[in-house]
């Protein structure tokens, strides 16, 4: 289940994770022809967390980019830490590593 951006309802979609993205569909049955209601690049994901403790519901789960938190709820405990962990593997997978011109030399003259 997936919380509306908007309008704050709980609704049934169908998520995928592939290349470093999130994609969720209305439907279960998802084609090549289908269009995805949405889709998260992960690499812009900053956290993927459990988050019980902020909707008081079972199998909660935050997904947070820099502008957004996006809120989800899965079938079971299971199903929760294998979002939790696949997200959270392709957000390290697919972070922007760090270029040379941002390593600071420490001992330079400068």
């Amino acid at each position: 289940m997936k919380q509306g951006e908007h309008i704050k309802t709980w609704r049934r979609r169908w998520f995928i994770l592939k290349q470093g993205k999130l994609f969720w569909f209305k439907d279960s049955t998802v084609t090549r022809a289908c269009k995805p209601r949405g889709v998260i690049p992960v690499a812009s994901c900053l956290t993927v967390k459990g988050a019980e403790d902020v909707l008081h519901k079972e199998n909660a789960f935050e997904l947070s980019t820099r502008s957004d938190t996006m809120y989800f709820i899965a079938d079971s405990e299971k199903e929760k830490e294998d979002w939790i962990n696949s997200i959270g593997r392709s957000i390290v997978q697919h972070s922007r590593s760090v270029t040379d011109s941002e390593i600071v030399d420490y001992d330079s003259k400068r």
